[in-house]
Protein backbone atom coordinates (compact mmCIF):
# COMPACT_ATOMS: atom_id res chain seq x y z
CA UNK A 1 0.00 0.00 0.00
CA UNK A 2 1.50 2.96 -1.00
CA UNK A 3 1.19 6.22 1.66
CA UNK A 4 1.90 9.92 0.62
CA UNK A 5 3.29 10.64 4.09
CA UNK A 6 6.72 8.35 3.78
CA UNK A 7 7.96 9.37 0.24
CA UNK A 8 12.11 8.26 -0.93
CA UNK A 9 13.80 9.75 -3.28
CA UNK A 10 15.63 7.55 -5.80
CA UNK A 11 17.88 10.42 -7.36
CA UNK A 12 20.11 11.08 -4.21
CA UNK A 13 18.92 8.15 -1.92
CA UNK A 14 17.70 10.02 0.65
CA UNK A 15 14.46 9.46 2.50
CA UNK A 16 12.27 12.37 3.36
CA UNK A 17 9.35 11.32 5.91
CA UNK A 18 6.82 14.26 5.53
CA UNK A 19 4.43 13.14 8.25
CA UNK A 20 6.60 10.95 10.53
CA UNK A 21 8.98 12.87 12.28
CA UNK A 22 9.22 11.88 15.81
CA UNK A 23 7.07 14.06 18.17
CA UNK A 24 6.86 12.03 21.09
CA UNK A 25 9.88 14.08 23.55
CA UNK A 26 11.14 17.44 23.20
CA UNK A 27 14.29 17.86 20.81
CA UNK A 28 16.61 18.58 23.87
CA UNK A 29 15.96 15.22 25.93
CA UNK A 30 17.93 13.16 23.94
CA UNK A 31 18.24 10.24 27.01
CA UNK A 32 14.82 9.33 26.05
CA UNK A 33 15.74 8.74 22.11
CA UNK A 34 17.33 5.53 21.85
CA UNK A 35 19.62 6.45 19.04
CA UNK A 36 21.04 9.48 20.76
CA UNK A 37 21.58 7.19 23.78
CA UNK A 38 23.53 4.74 20.97
CA UNK A 39 25.53 7.72 20.06
CA UNK A 40 26.57 8.41 23.55
CA UNK A 41 28.04 4.97 24.20
CA UNK A 42 29.27 5.06 21.27
CA UNK A 43 31.02 7.99 21.99
CA UNK A 44 32.46 6.45 25.27
CA UNK A 45 33.06 3.34 23.17
CA UNK A 46 35.52 5.57 20.91
CA UNK A 47 36.55 7.46 24.11
CA UNK A 48 37.69 4.16 25.53
CA UNK A 49 39.73 3.16 22.14
CA UNK A 50 41.91 6.22 21.99
CA UNK A 51 42.81 6.01 25.99
CA UNK A 52 43.70 2.70 24.83
CA UNK A 53 45.87 3.91 21.82
CA UNK A 54 47.46 7.00 23.21
CA UNK A 55 48.55 5.97 26.55
CA UNK A 56 51.75 4.56 25.31
CA UNK A 57 52.55 7.99 23.70
CA UNK A 58 52.67 9.66 27.09
CA UNK A 59 54.17 6.00 28.75
CA UNK A 60 56.86 5.80 26.49
CA UNK A 61 58.05 9.17 28.21
CA UNK A 62 58.29 8.09 31.44
CA UNK A 63 59.81 4.97 30.72
CA UNK A 64 62.30 6.19 29.08
CA UNK A 65 63.41 9.31 30.90
CA UNK A 66 66.29 9.57 33.08
CA UNK A 67 65.93 8.38 36.70
CA UNK A 68 68.42 9.24 39.41
CA UNK A 69 69.32 5.80 41.65
CA UNK A 70 71.36 5.14 44.06
CA UNK A 71 73.99 2.40 43.36
CA UNK A 72 76.41 1.16 45.96
CA UNK A 73 76.05 4.27 47.34
CA UNK A 74 76.89 6.52 44.19
CA UNK A 75 74.23 8.61 42.45
CA UNK A 76 73.39 7.73 39.01
CA UNK A 77 71.21 8.59 36.12
CA UNK A 78 69.64 5.12 33.79
CA UNK A 79 66.75 4.49 32.12
CA UNK A 80 64.43 1.49 32.88
CA UNK A 81 64.16 1.00 29.28
CA UNK A 82 66.91 1.99 27.27
CA UNK A 83 65.20 2.32 23.95
CA UNK A 84 66.79 5.25 21.10
CA UNK A 85 64.50 6.94 19.20
CA UNK A 86 63.65 4.05 16.47
CA UNK A 87 62.88 1.33 18.75
CA UNK A 88 60.68 3.90 20.23
CA UNK A 89 59.61 4.62 16.73
CA UNK A 90 58.81 1.01 16.51
CA UNK A 91 56.58 0.37 19.88
CA UNK A 92 54.58 3.59 18.80
CA UNK A 93 54.03 2.28 15.47
CA UNK A 94 53.18 -1.59 16.77
CA UNK A 95 49.80 -1.13 17.00
CA UNK A 96 49.14 -0.34 13.55
CA UNK A 97 50.49 -3.42 12.44
CA UNK A 98 47.26 -5.09 13.54
CA UNK A 99 45.54 -2.44 13.00
CA UNK A 100 45.79 -2.35 9.18
CA UNK A 101 44.98 -5.84 8.90
CA UNK A 102 41.41 -6.09 10.19
CA UNK A 103 39.61 -3.00 9.22
CA UNK A 104 38.28 -4.97 5.77
CA UNK A 105 37.14 -8.07 7.60
CA UNK A 106 35.82 -6.13 10.45
CA UNK A 107 33.47 -4.20 7.85
CA UNK A 108 32.79 -7.97 6.39
CA UNK A 109 31.87 -9.06 9.93
CA UNK A 110 29.63 -6.38 11.05
CA UNK A 111 27.14 -6.77 7.81
CA UNK A 112 26.72 -10.55 8.96
CA UNK A 113 26.89 -10.78 12.61
CA UNK A 114 25.48 -6.85 13.29
CA UNK A 115 27.85 -4.10 14.14
CA UNK A 116 27.17 -4.11 18.08
CA UNK A 117 28.74 -7.58 19.09
CA UNK A 118 32.12 -6.80 16.73
CA UNK A 119 32.06 -3.19 18.29
CA UNK A 120 32.10 -3.89 21.49
CA UNK A 121 34.55 -7.24 21.44
CA UNK A 122 37.29 -5.35 19.48
CA UNK A 123 37.40 -2.21 22.61
CA UNK A 124 36.92 -5.33 25.37
CA UNK A 125 40.14 -7.68 24.15
CA UNK A 126 42.00 -4.05 23.75
CA UNK A 127 41.38 -3.27 27.28
CA UNK A 128 42.06 -6.90 28.61
CA UNK A 129 45.46 -6.83 26.82
CA UNK A 130 46.26 -3.07 28.01
CA UNK A 131 45.86 -4.09 31.48
CA UNK A 132 48.61 -6.81 31.35
CA UNK A 133 51.12 -4.60 29.17
CA UNK A 134 53.15 -3.38 32.19
CA UNK A 135 53.88 -7.12 33.17
CA UNK A 136 54.82 -7.99 29.13
CA UNK A 137 56.81 -5.03 28.76
CA UNK A 138 59.00 -5.87 31.49
CA UNK A 139 59.54 -9.49 29.71
CA UNK A 140 60.54 -8.55 26.56
CA UNK A 141 60.98 -5.66 24.13
CA UNK A 142 59.45 -8.19 21.34
CA UNK A 143 56.26 -9.66 23.12
CA UNK A 144 55.22 -5.64 23.88
CA UNK A 145 55.37 -5.18 20.11
CA UNK A 146 53.08 -8.31 19.75
CA UNK A 147 50.71 -7.91 22.32
CA UNK A 148 50.59 -4.05 20.33
CA UNK A 149 50.03 -5.85 17.32
CA UNK A 150 47.47 -7.91 19.01
CA UNK A 151 45.75 -5.18 20.31
CA UNK A 152 45.88 -3.31 16.97
CA UNK A 153 44.18 -6.22 15.78
CA UNK A 154 41.02 -6.26 17.98
CA UNK A 155 40.77 -2.46 17.65
CA UNK A 156 40.62 -2.45 14.17
CA UNK A 157 37.17 -3.81 13.61
CA UNK A 158 36.00 -0.55 15.38
CA UNK A 159 35.57 1.87 13.15
CA UNK A 160 34.20 -0.06 10.97
CA UNK A 161 31.51 -1.64 12.93
CA UNK A 162 30.01 1.85 13.99
CA UNK A 163 28.76 2.28 10.51
CA UNK A 164 27.35 -0.84 10.57
CA UNK A 165 25.58 0.47 13.89
CA UNK A 166 24.61 3.81 11.61
CA UNK A 167 23.16 2.31 9.12
CA UNK A 168 20.86 0.69 11.49
CA UNK A 169 19.81 3.38 13.25
CA UNK A 170 20.77 6.70 12.02
CA UNK A 171 18.21 8.51 9.59
CA UNK A 172 19.49 10.43 6.67
CA UNK A 173 19.26 13.87 8.05
CA UNK A 174 21.11 13.20 11.12
CA UNK A 175 23.47 10.78 10.30
CA UNK A 176 26.26 13.60 10.31
CA UNK A 177 25.62 14.59 14.05
CA UNK A 178 24.86 11.32 15.59
CA UNK A 179 28.24 9.84 13.82
CA UNK A 180 30.39 12.66 14.79
CA UNK A 181 28.91 12.62 18.25
CA UNK A 182 30.30 8.75 18.46
CA UNK A 183 33.58 10.05 16.53
CA UNK A 184 34.23 12.70 18.63
CA UNK A 185 34.57 10.52 21.47
CA UNK A 186 37.97 9.77 20.70
CA UNK A 187 39.47 13.16 20.59
CA UNK A 188 37.91 13.87 24.08
CA UNK A 189 39.29 10.65 25.39
CA UNK A 190 42.79 12.05 24.14
CA UNK A 191 42.12 14.99 26.01
CA UNK A 192 41.32 13.30 29.00
CA UNK A 193 43.92 10.56 28.29
CA UNK A 194 47.24 12.68 28.13
CA UNK A 195 46.88 14.61 30.77
CA UNK A 196 45.39 11.72 32.88
CA UNK A 197 48.41 9.78 32.08
CA UNK A 198 51.13 11.99 32.90
CA UNK A 199 49.49 12.53 36.40
CA UNK A 200 49.01 8.81 36.61
CA UNK A 201 53.06 8.60 35.50
CA UNK A 202 53.89 10.79 37.76
CA UNK A 203 52.09 9.72 40.99
CA UNK A 204 51.72 6.70 40.86
CA UNK A 205 54.27 5.42 38.30
CA UNK A 206 53.77 4.59 34.34
CA UNK A 207 52.28 0.68 35.00
CA UNK A 208 49.50 2.59 36.45
CA UNK A 209 48.58 3.90 33.07
CA UNK A 210 47.59 0.66 31.64
CA UNK A 211 45.82 -0.34 35.11
CA UNK A 212 43.25 2.18 34.56
CA UNK A 213 42.79 2.49 30.93
CA UNK A 214 42.71 -1.14 30.59
CA UNK A 215 40.00 -1.51 33.55
CA UNK A 216 38.01 1.81 31.84
CA UNK A 217 37.69 -0.13 28.67
CA UNK A 218 36.35 -3.25 29.92
CA UNK A 219 33.73 -1.29 32.09
CA UNK A 220 32.19 0.19 29.22
CA UNK A 221 32.21 -3.47 26.88
CA UNK A 222 30.00 -4.06 29.91
CA UNK A 223 27.51 -1.38 29.84
CA UNK A 224 27.31 -1.54 26.27
CA UNK A 225 25.90 -4.69 26.05
CA UNK A 226 23.43 -4.53 28.68
CA UNK A 227 22.12 -1.24 26.95
CA UNK A 228 22.57 -1.36 23.39
CA UNK A 229 20.68 -3.45 20.90
CA UNK A 230 21.84 -4.44 17.07
CA UNK A 231 19.29 -2.58 15.59
CA UNK A 232 16.02 -0.27 16.44
CA UNK A 233 13.58 -3.26 16.10
CA UNK A 234 15.64 -5.23 18.65
CA UNK A 235 15.45 -2.70 20.97
CA UNK A 236 12.73 -3.40 23.99
CA UNK A 237 12.73 0.51 25.15
CA UNK A 238 12.28 2.40 22.14
CA UNK A 239 9.36 4.39 21.54
CA UNK A 240 6.52 3.03 18.95
CA UNK A 241 7.42 6.56 17.67
CA UNK A 242 11.10 6.16 17.20
CA UNK A 243 10.87 3.10 16.17
CA UNK A 244 8.32 4.28 12.77
CA UNK A 245 10.68 7.34 12.22
CA UNK A 246 13.97 6.02 11.90
CA UNK A 247 12.42 2.80 9.51
CA UNK A 248 10.12 5.60 7.39
CA UNK A 249 13.20 7.56 7.08
CA UNK A 250 15.89 4.67 6.14
CA UNK A 251 13.22 3.18 3.88
CA UNK A 252 14.93 0.78 1.34
CA UNK A 253 18.43 2.00 2.56
CA UNK A 254 17.89 -0.57 5.58
CA UNK A 255 19.81 -3.56 5.68
CA UNK A 256 19.79 -7.20 5.83
CA UNK A 257 22.24 -10.15 6.68
CA UNK A 258 23.08 -11.08 3.01
CA UNK A 259 24.50 -8.27 1.49
CA UNK A 260 26.61 -8.83 -1.62
CA UNK A 261 29.04 -6.33 -1.97
CA UNK A 262 29.96 -5.19 -5.32
CA UNK A 263 33.55 -5.64 -5.24
CA UNK A 264 34.67 -4.39 -8.78
CA UNK A 265 32.16 -1.23 -9.03
CA UNK A 266 33.37 -0.52 -5.33
CA UNK A 267 37.29 -0.57 -6.02
CA UNK A 268 36.53 1.81 -9.47
CA UNK A 269 34.38 4.59 -7.64
CA UNK A 270 36.34 8.05 -7.62
CA UNK A 271 33.63 8.54 -4.71
CA UNK A 272 34.92 5.75 -2.82
CA UNK A 273 38.87 6.86 -3.48
CA UNK A 274 37.87 10.54 -2.89
CA UNK A 275 37.35 9.05 0.95
CA UNK A 276 40.25 7.16 0.92
CA UNK A 277 42.21 9.69 0.14
CA UNK A 278 40.54 11.97 2.43
CA UNK A 279 40.84 9.71 5.11
CA UNK A 280 44.69 8.67 4.84
CA UNK A 281 45.52 12.48 4.75
CA UNK A 282 43.92 13.39 7.68
CA UNK A 283 44.90 10.82 9.60
CA UNK A 284 48.83 11.11 8.69
CA UNK A 285 48.15 14.45 10.34
CA UNK A 286 46.71 13.52 13.21
CA UNK A 287 48.92 10.53 13.88
CA UNK A 288 52.30 11.99 13.66
CA UNK A 289 51.03 14.21 16.39
CA UNK A 290 48.97 11.48 18.39
CA UNK A 291 52.08 9.80 18.49
CA UNK A 292 54.88 12.18 18.81
CA UNK A 293 53.46 15.44 20.38
CA UNK A 294 53.97 14.42 23.65
CA UNK A 295 57.83 14.11 22.50
CA UNK A 296 58.09 17.21 20.79
CA UNK A 297 56.86 19.63 23.43
CA UNK A 298 59.63 17.79 25.97
CA UNK A 299 62.38 17.99 23.50
CA UNK A 300 62.20 21.34 21.43
CA UNK A 301 59.67 23.36 23.74
CA UNK A 302 60.96 21.91 27.11
CA UNK A 303 57.93 21.19 28.84
CA UNK A 304 58.17 18.93 31.67
CA UNK A 305 55.94 15.43 32.17
CA UNK A 306 53.12 16.66 33.53
CA UNK A 307 53.12 19.70 31.44
CA UNK A 308 53.56 17.55 28.14
CA UNK A 309 50.24 15.57 29.14
CA UNK A 310 48.14 18.66 29.55
CA UNK A 311 49.73 21.09 26.62
CA UNK A 312 49.44 17.82 24.20
CA UNK A 313 45.83 17.75 24.94
CA UNK A 314 45.10 21.24 24.01
CA UNK A 315 44.93 20.10 19.85
CA UNK A 316 42.14 17.22 20.77
CA UNK A 317 40.27 19.48 22.95
CA UNK A 318 39.51 21.39 20.19
CA UNK A 319 38.64 18.87 17.81
CA UNK A 320 36.11 17.63 20.18
CA UNK A 321 34.56 20.61 19.96
CA UNK A 322 34.84 21.29 16.40
CA UNK A 323 33.29 17.51 15.48
CA UNK A 324 30.25 18.58 17.29
CA UNK A 325 29.95 21.82 15.70
CA UNK A 326 30.96 20.38 12.26
CA UNK A 327 28.30 17.55 12.34
CA UNK A 328 25.44 19.57 13.66
CA UNK A 329 26.20 22.42 10.85
CA UNK A 330 26.64 19.82 8.36
CA UNK A 331 23.06 18.63 9.02
CA UNK A 332 21.46 21.89 9.31
CA UNK A 333 22.94 23.20 5.68
CA UNK A 334 21.24 20.09 4.50
CA UNK A 335 17.95 20.20 5.94
CA UNK A 336 17.60 24.12 4.97
CA UNK A 337 18.93 22.97 1.60
CA UNK A 338 21.43 25.98 1.52
CA UNK A 339 23.67 23.20 0.40
CA UNK A 340 23.55 19.64 -1.60
CA UNK A 341 25.46 16.85 0.25
CA UNK A 342 27.99 16.84 -2.32
CA UNK A 343 28.63 20.43 -1.83
CA UNK A 344 28.63 20.06 1.79
CA UNK A 345 30.67 17.45 2.04
CA UNK A 346 33.40 19.04 -0.22
CA UNK A 347 33.35 22.22 1.93
CA UNK A 348 33.93 20.78 5.43
CA UNK A 349 36.66 18.54 4.26
CA UNK A 350 38.58 20.75 1.80
CA UNK A 351 38.35 23.94 3.86
CA UNK A 352 40.02 21.98 6.58
CA UNK A 353 42.43 20.62 4.61
CA UNK A 354 43.46 23.44 3.36
CA UNK A 355 43.14 25.88 6.59
CA UNK A 356 45.45 22.68 8.20
CA UNK A 357 47.99 23.00 5.34
CA UNK A 358 48.53 26.53 6.43
CA UNK A 359 48.47 26.06 10.64
CA UNK A 360 51.14 22.81 10.24
CA UNK A 361 53.70 25.04 8.18
CA UNK A 362 53.23 28.12 10.85
CA UNK A 363 53.88 25.96 13.41
CA UNK A 364 56.78 24.09 11.70
CA UNK A 365 58.37 28.08 11.56
CA UNK A 366 57.01 29.22 15.02
CA UNK A 367 58.28 26.92 17.19
CA UNK A 368 57.38 28.29 20.16
CA UNK A 369 55.30 27.29 23.50
CA UNK A 370 52.83 29.56 23.03
CA UNK A 371 52.60 29.93 19.04
CA UNK A 372 53.15 26.65 18.06
CA UNK A 373 50.40 25.07 20.92
CA UNK A 374 48.15 27.26 19.12
CA UNK A 375 48.72 26.57 15.74
CA UNK A 376 49.01 22.81 16.46
CA UNK A 377 45.43 22.95 18.25
CA UNK A 378 43.91 24.65 15.10
CA UNK A 379 45.52 22.58 12.72
CA UNK A 380 44.16 18.83 14.65
CA UNK A 381 41.06 21.05 15.46
CA UNK A 382 39.82 21.63 12.31
CA UNK A 383 39.97 17.68 11.24
CA UNK A 384 36.73 18.27 13.26
CA UNK A 385 34.98 19.97 9.74
CA UNK A 386 37.28 17.32 7.73
CA UNK A 387 34.94 14.51 9.72
CA UNK A 388 32.00 15.96 8.77
CA UNK A 389 33.03 15.45 4.94
CA UNK A 390 34.66 12.42 4.42
CA UNK A 391 33.95 10.58 7.75
CA UNK A 392 30.45 10.35 6.93
CA UNK A 393 30.88 10.07 3.43
CA UNK A 394 30.65 6.51 3.07
CA UNK A 395 26.59 6.55 4.31
CA UNK A 396 25.95 9.01 1.64
CA UNK A 397 27.20 6.89 -1.45
CA UNK A 398 26.59 3.42 -0.21
CA UNK A 399 25.11 2.93 3.07
CA UNK A 400 24.35 -0.78 2.75
CA UNK A 401 28.05 -0.95 2.31
CA UNK A 402 29.41 1.11 4.31
CA UNK A 403 31.24 -0.26 7.00
CA UNK A 404 33.01 -2.33 4.33
CA UNK A 405 34.24 0.90 2.89
CA UNK A 406 35.09 2.46 6.39
CA UNK A 407 37.15 -0.34 6.42
CA UNK A 408 38.44 -0.10 3.09
CA UNK A 409 39.05 3.57 3.81
CA UNK A 410 40.65 2.96 6.75
CA UNK A 411 43.07 0.26 6.13
CA UNK A 412 44.36 2.99 3.86
CA UNK A 413 44.08 5.10 6.58
CA UNK A 414 46.05 3.52 9.06
CA UNK A 415 49.60 3.64 7.05
CA UNK A 416 50.48 6.86 8.38
CA UNK A 417 49.68 4.96 12.10
CA UNK A 418 52.41 2.58 10.80
CA UNK A 419 54.92 4.70 8.58
CA UNK A 420 54.70 8.48 10.18
CA UNK A 421 56.35 7.22 13.78
CA UNK A 422 59.04 5.23 11.93
CA UNK A 423 59.73 7.87 9.64
CA UNK A 424 59.93 10.79 12.45
CA UNK A 425 62.23 8.30 14.19
CA UNK A 426 64.69 8.16 11.45
CA UNK A 427 64.61 12.00 11.01
CA UNK A 428 64.29 13.31 14.67
CA UNK A 429 67.92 11.60 15.67
CA UNK A 430 69.33 14.64 17.54
CA UNK A 431 66.60 16.27 17.78
CA UNK A 432 66.91 19.70 16.44
CA UNK A 433 64.19 22.12 15.30
CA UNK A 434 64.74 21.59 11.50
CA UNK A 435 64.44 17.92 12.34
CA UNK A 436 60.82 18.77 13.19
CA UNK A 437 60.07 21.48 10.78
CA UNK A 438 60.70 18.31 8.15
CA UNK A 439 57.91 16.17 9.97
CA UNK A 440 55.37 18.99 9.59
CA UNK A 441 56.46 20.22 6.21
CA UNK A 442 55.42 16.46 5.43
CA UNK A 443 52.14 16.60 7.13
CA UNK A 444 51.61 20.02 5.74
CA UNK A 445 51.71 18.72 1.85
CA UNK A 446 49.88 15.23 2.48
CA UNK A 447 47.07 17.56 3.71
CA UNK A 448 46.95 19.84 0.53
CA UNK A 449 46.98 17.15 -1.70
CA UNK A 450 43.84 14.85 0.11
CA UNK A 451 42.72 18.71 -0.12
CA UNK A 452 42.72 18.63 -4.05
CA UNK A 453 41.87 14.59 -4.90
CA UNK A 454 38.96 15.27 -2.67
CA UNK A 455 37.86 18.55 -3.84
CA UNK A 456 37.55 16.85 -7.68
CA UNK A 457 36.60 13.24 -6.98
CA UNK A 458 34.24 13.37 -4.34
CA UNK A 459 30.57 13.13 -4.08
CA UNK A 460 27.70 12.47 -1.72
CA UNK A 461 25.39 11.22 -4.25
CA UNK A 462 24.06 7.70 -3.85
CA UNK A 463 25.72 5.60 -6.56
CA UNK A 464 24.06 3.42 -9.04
CA UNK A 465 26.07 0.13 -7.61
CA UNK A 466 25.10 1.32 -4.21
CA UNK A 467 21.32 0.25 -5.05
CA UNK A 468 20.61 -3.58 -4.98
CA UNK A 469 18.78 -5.08 -8.04
CA UNK A 470 15.45 -4.78 -6.72
CA UNK A 471 15.22 -1.58 -6.30
CA UNK A 472 16.83 -1.04 -9.72
CA UNK A 473 13.81 -3.14 -11.28
CA UNK A 474 11.50 -1.39 -9.32
CA UNK A 475 12.59 2.24 -10.20
CA UNK A 476 12.70 1.12 -13.70
CA UNK A 477 9.42 -0.26 -13.59
CA UNK A 478 8.22 3.23 -11.65
CA UNK A 479 9.88 4.96 -14.69
CA UNK A 480 8.20 3.54 -17.86
CA UNK A 481 4.58 4.04 -16.07
CA UNK A 482 5.35 7.66 -15.27
CA UNK A 483 7.61 8.44 -18.49
CA UNK A 484 10.14 10.31 -16.18
CA UNK A 485 13.81 10.46 -15.17
CA UNK A 486 13.81 11.69 -11.77
CA UNK A 487 10.99 10.85 -9.40
CA UNK A 488 9.89 10.26 -5.90
CA UNK A 489 8.10 7.32 -4.98
CA UNK A 490 6.35 5.66 -1.87
CA UNK A 491 6.21 2.77 -0.17
CA UNK A 492 4.70 1.28 2.83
Amino acid sequence: MVTKSERYSVTDGTSIATNTSEKSFPTWMVWKKRRYVVAILAFFGFFNVYALRVNLSIAVVAMTQLREVVINGTTTHVREFDWDSKQQGFVLSSFFYGYILTQLIGGWLATKFGGKQIFGVGIAVTAALTVITPYVAKQSFYLLIAVRVIEGIFEGVTYPCIHAVWSEWAPPLERTRLATIGFSGSYVGTVVAMPLCALLADELGWESIFYVCGTSGLIWFVSWCLIISDSPSKDRHISQAELKYIQSSLGQQQKGRDIKHPWKSILTSMPVWAIVVGHFSENWGFYTLLTQLPTFMKDILQFELGATGIMAAIPYLTISVTTQLAGHAADWLQERKIFTTTQVRKIFNCGAYMAQTVFMITAAYLLSPVGTTVCLSLAVGLGGFAWAGFGVNHLDIAPQHASVLMGLSNTFATIPGIVSPIITGYIVTTPTAFEWQTVFFISSGVYLFGCIFYGIFASGELQPWAVDRSSRESVEIEEKKRGSENFAYTYD
